[in-house]
């Protein structure tokens, strides 16, 4: 993880646009949803304040999600240089994992630390407010570091798709769109129908974003924190053994041209 800080510390002006990017779709996806509030008649599930505060929280937390898998080793993969991985004397599976959690981690702390300190600070109706309580504030935080895990395992996932395609590309379309739509990433899971966010909630996706920002608003009680990590757990290790399964089956098979 030293090292990946050290890498992206290099890359400073790719920091900052990313920061940049986060910052203005923030602004915008706030705009739409003050239009929505100030046009809609009906009574909403959460009120905008907590809408905003929604809205940066996903910004803020945006590079942590699993919207790709190791590009290094797709990369690898495709080229054959996954043969210089075969013969180093370590668990294939948990080095990409890890590998990856180090990707997404180190990303997020560098722009979102400074994103989520700016967006307290702007102006009422525009700017997130703190945790609903110092406990809502630690059951987020907790969830979070679980969703990381998850979202990893689901990166792995999509890594080791590339041994059994020509390309790799499937996997890395199809999974960040649907992760896009039943996260809470574009809208909170809070607006969809009842019987919807009743099936929403048990599945992986909803793990990633929506339950750890309902616990910071407050939406979700503490007493719950339990069973929805242990929920987060439960996929975790789904994706886990899928894809150690995943990588010894390939392993039989691939082949490395060359000499």
């Amino acid at each position: 993880m030293k090292m990946r800080f050290a890498v992206q510390l290099q890359y400073r002006a790719a920091a900052a646009a990313a920061f940049s990017t986060q910052l203005f779709f923030g602004f915008v996806r706030v705009m739409v949803f003050q239009a929505f509030y100030s046009s809609s008649t009906s009574v909403q599930p959460i009120s905008l304040e907590q809408v905003v505060t929604y809205t940066w929280i996903v910004q803020v937390t945006f590079r942590m999600q699993p919207w790709s898998g190791d590009n290094d080793i797709i990369d690898m993969i495709r080229d054959g240089n996954v043969a210089y991985e075969l013969c180093r004397p370590l668990d294939l599976y948990f080095n990409w994992y890890c590998r990856l959690i180090s990707q997404k981690l180190v990303p997020a702390l560098l722009t979102g630390i400074p994103l989520f300190a700016i967006v307290l600070l702007l102006p009422e109706g525009f700017g997130a407010k703190p945790p609903a309580s110092p406990a809502a504030g630690a059951a987020w935080f907790i969830s979070t570091g679980f969703a990381l895990l998850l979202g990893c395992a689901i990166g792995n996932l999509m890594t080791l798709s590339t041994l059994w395609t020509l390309a790799g590309y499937g996997m890395q379309r199809i999974v960040p769109a649907l992760i896009m739509v039943f996260s809470g990433s574009i809208v909170p899971l809070v607006y969809y129908p009842d019987w919807a966010q009743g099936i929403l909630r048990y599945l992986p996706f909803s793990s990633l974003l929506d339950i750890p920002l309902r616990f910071y608003l407050g939406v979700l009680p503490i007493s719950e924190l339990f069973s929805f990590i242990l929920l987060q757990c439960g996929w975790t290790l789904i994706f886990t053994v899928t894809g150690i399964l995943i990588l010894k089956a390939g392993m039989r098979r691939v082949v490395v041209q060359g000499g």
